[in-house]
């Protein structure tokens, strides 16, 4: 199987440098696409769909390879492997920020900077740092999920989402979630809400922009502003924006941060 087959890779635009996105838990790349063309006349733009997302090939989820977040890096630098990528700008939203930081750690040469939009390197407080959610929190949340996962999804994804004056950006996140494979997505949202990756920011030496918005939920100011202190080359920029989707949102004020970075 092809890595543009099972990770569903779209390539548009052009322009000696790719610019590539990458969409968070429950979504697809369809989430980039206010963001992203406008930056296809600039760049070559690389969108594609996580394993178990979107249009990807459902049959090339493996339990086991997907269990950590490193599974998910692997597929991105497959991907750039095979577009021969180099330099490029990453966008990664909520946890592929991680996934992005994952594989700018294995090939530094394969992206210049990283763009984290929501981003969250641990989802769970402990004694000195706080993530938003207590570790019983985490725990009864992901029950919910993996007991009645349509539920979870109907009553989590405005929340998420926010902007309750604008309830149609609630219920497409609603869709979208409930478009995604029960298991797979289940799976995933465990490896997200438990994974640690406070001490992979200090290692990672590329160029990197923190997107951060107000009233955020899964990724608080306060947590966007731990990944900013701990990661060398960083920027932090709190947007206008509240929720945790302001690619859907706000992508004009995405648009302006990202222009403005690279």
């Amino acid at each position: 199987m092809s890595v543009a087959k099972r990770n569903n890779v779209q390539v548009r635009g052009s322009g000696p440098r790719a610019m590539v996105f990458a969409h968070g838990f429950g979504c697809d790349q369809n989430m980039w696409r206010f963001v992203a063309p406008e930056f296809e006349r600039d760049y070559r733009t690389v969108l594609f769909d996580h394993v178990g997302a979107g249009h990807s090939d459902l049959n090339a989820y493996d339990p086991v390879k997907y269990a950590s977040l490193q599974g998910y890096a692997d597929d991105l630098l497959e991907i750039g492997r095979e577009l021969r990528l180099e330099n490029a700008v990453f966008v990664g939203h909520s946890v592929s920020a991680m996934i992005g930081a994952l594989a700018s750690l294995q090939h530094p040469a394969m992206f210049e900077s990283l763009i984290m939009v929501g981003p969250s390197p641990r989802y769970i407080d402990d004694d000195t740092y706080k993530g938003g959610f207590s570790a019983q929190q985490i725990e009864e949340l992901l029950s919910f999920l993996e007991e009645n996962y349509m539920g979870w999804s109907a009553q989590m994804a405005p929340m998420i989402m926010g902007n309750p004056d604008r309830p149609e950006l609630g219920e497409e996140l609603t869709n979208s979630f409930c478009r995604t494979d029960p298991e797979i997505a289940r799976a995933f949202a465990r490896v997200t809400f438990m994974s640690d990756n406070r001490a992979d920011l200090p290692r990672v030496s590329a160029r990197t922009l923190v997107l951060q918005c107000r009233e955020d939920v899964i990724a608080c100011q306060q947590v966007g502003e731990y990944v900013h202190k701990h990661i060398p080359r960083s920027e932090l920029v709190l947007l206008n924006a509240t929720g945790h989707c302001p690619n859907l949102s706000a992508p004009d004020e995405v648009v302006a941060a990202i222009r403005a970075f690279v």
